[in-house]
């Protein structure tokens, strides 16, 4: 027995020390006292097991009958709340939204889950209200399920008579909202989790590659500067082929080669670093980066590293200077794709009457036909010659609407060789003859 209650209480701490990772307890703190102040309705946060993830400081103070009855069950040495907690947690959780019953003391109150990639990590409890007003029967159940608390109800009935007496769309609209808040706060808590942990992996990885550097600087000391410019003119050609993952892998082995030839430099750290940056800016100009924010980056630059004072802050303005620039290269890559594809659809149009090829459609965009290729496929989920094909049927069936063009007119007029094929080729992508469409009209 004594076992199964470490266990529990082992799965309790446990429970509860992921609910507290996940959430900043001082912003939540604070939105529930901006949501009482608002609504005049208390709420607490609990784990699995309905107790709160408060300090008697921080928790909101329970309305005066709430208070009473909790003074009662601490004398009789039960708590029906955390059971009552617990289970509507529960219950909430397994349909995944707000659960509103009534406590063991008989007021209302509401549940709203807190569910993080299909955990359940605890419960958003509110309420303390009355949804109508006391009636005579009401004071009978009141008395029938707190007997065993108490045989003197006077005080209970004048504290009850004070509460909130709230309709059933306000309920519905608090638990939702909150519902809504509690889990937006998870989630971005575990972000901010993720990105922690994301960086302590990279510094790490960072720390390893210094590491490497150094082992490497020992046997290849008159080899390094060589190295470095030749990872330089490496990373300026991932740049230029718009090659991304490569260019942050080039340009991490670089970061880590001036960090352990600075030593504790800070200085010249920052120096090389700045040198760095200045290349790599000058590289992506020339792929189409706005030379006013290229500019404006490395200025901003300056100012970071001057109030950088470890390696660990440089490195994370490097590594985030470097994002922004990616971020310009793969925005300008979009847009100048957009334009491409805009150039080849209008000279398409253009040209419906002429089989034009690949290379010729190409050519009138100034870029390679396998380049045109892929990212028309990309974008418009067909191949460039599908879409002359396209182009080209939606011309026959505006001609075909018109009674004096015949057949084989249309397809001289298309360019294609004879009536035949181009019947072949309309029953192919429209499943019926130019025919058949024709008398379909």
């Amino acid at each position: 027995m004594k076992k199964e209650v470490n266990d529990k209480n082992c799965y309790r701490l446990s429970n509860r020390a992921r609910l507290l990772q996940l959430v900043d307890k001082d912003i939540i703190v604070k939105i529930l006292d901006a949501f009482t102040k608002v609504t005049g309705l208390t709420a607490n946060i609990v784990d699995v097991e309905g107790h709160s993830i408060f300090s008697k400081k921080d928790a909101q103070k329970n309305c005066e009958f709430c208070h009473m009855i909790w003074k009662m069950e601490k004398k009789k040495g039960i708590s029906r709340c955390v059971g009552a907690y617990a289970r509507a947690g529960k219950q909430a959780a397994i349909f995944d939204e707000p659960y509103i019953f009534r406590c063991p003391a008989g007021l209302i109150e509401w549940a709203a889950p807190i569910i993080f990639d299909e955990e359940y990590l605890g419960t958003i409890i509110c309420g303390q209200v009355l949804m109508w007003e006391p009636e005579e029967f009401f004071w009978i159940e009141l008395e029938e399920m707190n007997r065993c608390l108490t045989d003197d109800f006077k005080d209970l009935f004048i504290a009850a008579k004070k509460l909130q007496v709230v309709s059933g769309d306000k309920v519905q609209g608090a638990a939702s909202l909150l519902y809504v808040i509690a889990n937006y706060i998870i989630k971005t808590g575990w972000e901010s989790l993720h990105q922690k942990k994301e960086f302590e992996l990279q510094q790490l990885l960072l720390n390893e590659e210094i590491q490497t550097r150094k082992n490497l600087e020992e046997k290849l000391n008159s080899q390094s500067l060589n190295f470095f410019f030749e990872k330089e003119k490496a990373l300026i050609g991932k740049i230029k082929l718009n090659d991304l993952e490569e260019c942050r892998k080039i340009f991490k082995v670089m970061l880590a080669d001036i960090f352990s030839e600075g030593g504790e430099k800070i200085l010249k750290i920052k120096g090389r670093v700045y040198e760095l940056i200045v290349v790599m800016s000058r590289a992506c100009v020339e792929t189409g980066v706005d030379i006013e924010k290229s500019i404006n980056f490395n200025e901003n630059l300056l100012q970071e590293l001057n109030s950088c004072y470890s390696i660990r802050e440089i490195n994370i303005v490097a590594s985030s200077l470097l994002e922004r620039y990616l971020d310009e290269i793969q925005h300008h890559r979009k847009s100048k794709n957009r334009t491409a594809i805009e150039g080849i659809k209008g000279f398409i149009r253009n040209n419906y009457d002429k089989n034009r090829t690949l290379e010729e459609i190409a050519d009138s965009v100034y870029l390679s036909p396998f380049y045109v290729s892929r990212i028309f496929k990309e974008s418009q989920n067909m191949t460039v010659m599908d879409y002359v094909t396209k182009v080209k049927l939606d011309e026959a069936k505006k001609m075909l609407r018109n009674p004096r063009y015949k057949i084989e007119e249309i397809a001289m007029t298309l360019g294609y060789s004879d009536g035949s094929y181009f019947s072949k080729v309309f029953r192919r992508n429209e499943g019926m003859t130019p025919t058949q469409f024709r008398q379909n009209l």
